[in-house]
């Protein structure tokens, strides 16, 4: 799937929010700048949180309240060797979103299901991006299943 612009970014993440679940995990893979941030901005929109949202570069983990479930936004580029000693666990197996950006740096200290969202830059038009999901688990499948269908309707 293509996003045409940050707009579009924003649109889709927001449908993602509206259809997540208490329980779910959603690990953004991409570039520096491909929009992991602007993602979860529209995340936490569709979850109903109105709470402005910064990247958690250095703090890890930022959680967020206040909107249709806790939004748990995680960044792991610069700890993701020490994953198995962050306690990630409770907030992957938790009540709300888990959203963990470089979640593919973690290896094995990935939670079991997670909804793999890849965002790659276009290097012909700045603004596009291409996204493609991979579902590890069942819970996942249906994850992405309810995102697709939320795009269609």
């Amino acid at each position: 799937m293509i996003l045409e612009n940050t707009t579009a970014t924003e649109t889709f993440a927001k449908k993602i929010g509206e259809v997540a679940e208490a329980g779910d995990n959603l690990v953004l893979t991409g570039d520096l700048g491909a929009g992991k941030t602007t993602l979860t901005k529209g995340i936490a929109l569709g979850l109903g949180i109105q709470q402005m949202i910064k990247s958690p570069t250095y703090t890890i983990i930022r959680e967020y309240e206040g909107g249709r479930l806790p939004l748990y936004h995680m960044d792991v580029y610069r700890v993701a060797e020490a994953g198995d000693e962050l306690g990630l666990d409770e907030y992957f197996e938790g009540d709300g979103l888990s959203v963990i950006e470089w979640g593919n740096l973690l290896a094995d200290a990935l939670p079991r299901d997670y909804l793999e969202l890849i965002l790659t830059k276009n290097p012909d038009n700045l603004e596009e991006r291409q996204v493609t999901l991979t579902a590890y688990g069942e819970k996942s499948q249906a994850f992405k299943e309810r995102v697709l269908a939320s795009i269609v309707n």
